[in-house]
């Protein structure tokens, strides 16, 4: 069994032993870092993202697109110690095949890191290291829920509640996440890229709030 395949049996079964069922919705008093991901345990849906994540990043690995840092944005530090946390040993190695170097960060991912990171959970670790991957993640082509690996567009809705919950808060009309994120941008920077006196006139409306079924930044 391929490296590759053994992440995509993990988010599989993830699926089928209720990991998108699993409530973590509140945050966790106490940390459960050491019965992370194990193959005779349920996963937890924040296990669940990360074989998601992993599987798409080994795909690129594996095609000689990225290192293992280019593709999630974490340090090789960070990245050994979910791995070692959270996954079998044995695919460790599948990430580290060469001396790769830290990610270096541009523009458009620092302030998408930094946005992320100003509406993370305080002092979370995990929602830090979600924030470093959906910064990397959403300079990637397809729509974001895709760019992380995740089955479809509720599983994104769900990690954003989980780890940035002021931000999803703000994304009242469920405007694609992509599209929202930038929009946090503009809005920050003091300026706006649309014209349109508000979303329900503007002749892009679909563009921003139809179903996330086809590609394209969004």
């Amino acid at each position: 069994m391929s490296d590759l395949h053994q992440f995509q049996v993990l988010r599989g079964k993830g699926i089928s032993r209720g990991a998108r069922m699993s409530d973590r919705w509140q945050h966790l008093q106490s940390s459960k870092a050491g019965q992370w991901l194990r193959m005779d345990l349920e996963m937890d849906f924040d296990e669940y993202a990360l074989a998601c994540v992993f599987s798409r990043a080994l795909e690129e690995i594996e095609a000689g697109q990225a290192s293992a840092t280019e593709a999630t944005g974490l340090s090789r530090a960070e990245l050994r110690d979910i791995l070692t946390r959270s996954f079998p040993a044995k695919l460790i190695d599948a990430f580290f095949p060469g001396e790769a170097s830290d990610p270096e960060l541009g523009t458009e991912e620092g302030l998408l890191r930094e946005l992320l990171l100003s509406h993370a959970r305080h002092n979370d670790p995990v929602s830090a290291r979600f924030a470093k991957i959906i910064a990397r993640r959403a300079l990637r082509d397809d729509h974001l829920w895709q760019d992380l690996g995740l089955l479809e567009p509720a599983e994104l809705g769900r990690l954003f509640a989980m780890h940035f919950p002021t931000l999803a808060a703000g994304n009242t009309n469920n405007m694609r996440w992509k599209k929202y994120l930038y929009r946090k941008l503009c809005e920050a920077e003091g300026f706006s890229l649309c014209a349109a006196p508000s979303c329900q006139e503007c002749s892009d409306f679909e563009a921003c709030f139809g179903p996330e079924t086809d590609g394209g930044r969004c």
